[in-house]
C-alpha cells in the first residue's frame, strides 16, 4: 500500500534537526480503505496495536509499516542501523485541547514516523510544526497539515521540537518509532496500554 518510492525519494533536512516530510504516500483508493477500517477509537491518546480492533486494509498497512523495506529506506535517509532496533506501532484517533504541546520525543526513541489517516485537513489549527526552539510555537521550519496520506518522520535528537496548536476531535495516524532497546519498548508499549485500560474503565479520564 505505501509508496516507497516516494519516501526515497524526499530529500531530508538536515538542519536544526533531520527531518523530512512526503504527502502522497497512499492513493485515494488505499487511503479510503485504511480509513474504512481504522479502529473505532472515541477517546483521545495513543493505543497500542494489541489494544485495537481493525479490518484488512488496516492490517495491510500495518504489514507495510513494520516490513523490512520501509526499516530499509529508514535507516538510508538517516544514516543509521535500525536492522537490530525494535519498532513500536501506536495509533491515534481523537485529539483533546491538551494535545500538541511542545516536545522533542523521549531519549528511547531513535526515528519517529507519523502516517496521517484523516481527509484533507482544512482545519485553520492542529497542523504540525517543527520548531526552532520550545518555547515558541510560532517559530517553525515547517508546517505539514496533518492530511490523509502524508508521512512525517525525523531523527529524535535534543532540539527535534515539535508539536501544534491546540484541536479537538478528530485526528487520525498511525506513529511508529524505532527504539532504543527491546526493554525500553516494553516499558512504552506497557504504560500505553495501562493507559488504555484505564480509558475503557473510565472513558472521562482522559478527559479530566
Amino acid at each position: 500500500m505505501i509508496n516507497f518510492d516516494a519516501i526515497k525519494r524526499t530529500n531530508v533536512t538536515r538542519e536544526p534537526f533531520q527531518f523530512f516530510s512526503t504527502p502522497g504516500v497512499l492513493s485515494a483508493v488505499d487511503l479510503a480503505a485504511a480509513r474504512a477500517d481504522f479502529p473505532v477509537i472515541r477517546e483521545p491518546g495513543i493505543f497500542p496495536l494489541s489494544e485495537l480492533s481493525y479490518g484488512p486494509a488496516f492490517a495491510r498497512l500495518i504489514d507495510d509499516i513494520t516490513g523490512l523495506e520501509l526499516e530499509d529506506i529508514m535507516g538510508e535517509q538517516y544514516g543509521v542501523d535500525l536492522s537490530d532496533k525494535p519498532l513500536m506501532v501506536t495509533v491515534r484517533g481523537r485529539a483533546q485541547e491538551k494535545d500538541g504541546r511542545i516536545h522533542t520525543d523521549s531519549k528511547v526513541k531513535l526515528v519517529t514516523c507519523l502516517l496521517y489517516l484523516n481527509d484533507i485537513w482544512d482545519e485553520s489549527t492542529g497542523m504540525l510544526r517543527l520548531l526552532r526552539n520550545p518555547g515558541d510555537i510560532e517559530d517553525y521550519i515547517a508546517e505539514i497539515p496533518p492530511s490523509g496520506g502524508t508521512l512525517v518522520s525525523f531523527l529524535r535528537s535534543d532540539n527535534s521540537w515539535h508539536g501544534h496548536k491546540p484541536f479537538v476531535g478528530e485526528r487520525r495516524y498511525v506513529m511508529f518509532n524505532w527504539m532504543t532497546s527491546q526493554a525500553a519498548l516494553d516499558r512504552e508499549l506497557g504504560r500505553h496500554r495501562l493507559s488504555a485500560k484505564i480509558k475503557q474503565l473510565n472513558p472521562f479520564a482522559s478527559r479530566s
